[in-house]
């Protein structure tokens, strides 16, 4: 395990509500975490039937699975706890970043 001070460097995955899908037929997802948005590959859940209020966890530009709102809420909390700016490092990361 990583010490403290080098978790914030770690890319983590974040989980995001789906805010949008802008063309079904293209393996994309609006989602958005804290207020930020971006474009996601869904590529991984092309099965899943996302819809407009599902969470995923986002990991370096993919949703990589569909969670529940509270395991959502409940992974998010831990990743503020974790310290050392990580979430604000993710969140960072995560608006810097775009797949098109």
């Amino acid at each position: 395990m990583p010490a403290k001070d080098e978790v914030a460097g770690m890319c983590l995955g974040v989980p995001a509500e789906v805010v949008d899908i802008p063309d079904a037929d293209i393996p994309r997802a609006r989602v958005a975490i804290n207020g930020v948005e971006r474009i996601v590959a869904t590529d991984l859940l092309t099965d899943e039937g996302l819809v407009i209020g599902d969470w995923v966890l986002v990991h370096v530009g993919f949703a990589l699975s569909r969670i529940d709102a509270d395991e959502a809420a409940m992974t998010l909390d831990q990743i503020k706890r974790l310290g050392n700016n990580t979430f604000e490092t993710e969140l960072e990361s995560f608006r810097g970043s775009a797949i098109e």
